[in-house]
């Protein structure tokens, strides 16, 4: 389980900080009227926030030769 964490860290703490943003965008941004599918709901704001975190810093993985 360590090496699996070791191995995945920038995509778990880009996981985290992206879900904690998609939070906060639900919060203060979100779509009242439930026409918006992505910010509709807190569930699929954290998400979308955690895979797009997750995309963002697995841009700085560095991959071994």
């Amino acid at each position: 389980m360590m090496k699996f964490i070791k191995n995945n860290i920038l995509y778990l703490i880009g996981g985290i900080i992206g879900a904690l943003g998609g939070y906060i965008y639900y919060i203060y941004i979100g779509c009242d009227s439930g026409s918006c599918s992505i910010t509709s709901s807190p569930t699929m704001s954290v998400i979308w926030g955690a895979l797009m975190g997750g995309l963002l810093l697995s841009i700085f993985k560095k991959e071994k030769k």
